[in-house]
């Protein structure tokens, strides 16, 4: 039986096996490049009487990035994009939650990557809970942002022969998460 939103009030850790944080970022001006961090960790703590009490901690580690190419995902790690040896962790922290429809929330906070943190406000989706086999209470979020990779120090690129970039600024980071309550 589905949770009710204030039923669903307390502690909860990421579930990295059934949780997706990627990107997508232009290449050469005609194509997208996808790709996911597979190491990563996450707090939050859920308020569903009170959404604007709840919050949320994610750490990824930079140098899990994959887009399914090794050579690329070696260059990321560089001082030229990540600069992972430096900057081994991204973090998510955030600063306010707020409803903006029924199952909709907008949640602010500060993001971190390369030392740089600026903040940024991700449009989750409520995409319902359930009690898995395991007898875990699960909740699940669905949600996306652009940012521009220049405003946090990732300013590599190289000039097209036709005109252009390499690589484009926008950057749309992406969320599916399953997480898993740790107190009734």
């Amino acid at each position: 039986m589905a949770a009710t939103l204030s039923e669903l009030t307390g502690d909860y850790v990421l579930d990295p096996a059934h949780t997706r944080i990627g990107f997508v970022a232009r290449h050469a001006m005609v194509t997208k490049v996808h790709g996911s961090f597979h190491d990563f960790e996450g707090t939050a703590h859920l308020d569903g009487s009170d959404p604007a009490r709840s919050t949320a901690r994610v750490t990824i580690r930079a140098g899990s990035i994959d887009t399914g190419v090794e050579q690329r995902d070696q260059h990321l790690r560089t001082n030229d994009f990540l600069d992972v040896p430096n900057h081994p962790d991204i973090t998510f922290t955030t600063t306010a939650v707020e409803p903006t429809g029924k199952t909709d929330f907008r949640v602010t906070g500060d993001l971190t990557i390369k030392d740089t943190t600026r903040p940024v406000s991700i449009d989750f989706e409520y995409t319902g809970n359930a009690v898995d086999p395991s007898g875990n209470l699960r909740v699940g979020l669905e949600g996306s942002v652009a940012i521009n990779r220049k405003d946090f120090g990732v300013t590599w690129n190289a000039a097209l022969e036709g005109g252009g970039v390499l690589v484009g600024d926008k950057v749309v980071l992406e969320f599916d998460i399953s997480a898993i309550r740790q107190n009734a």
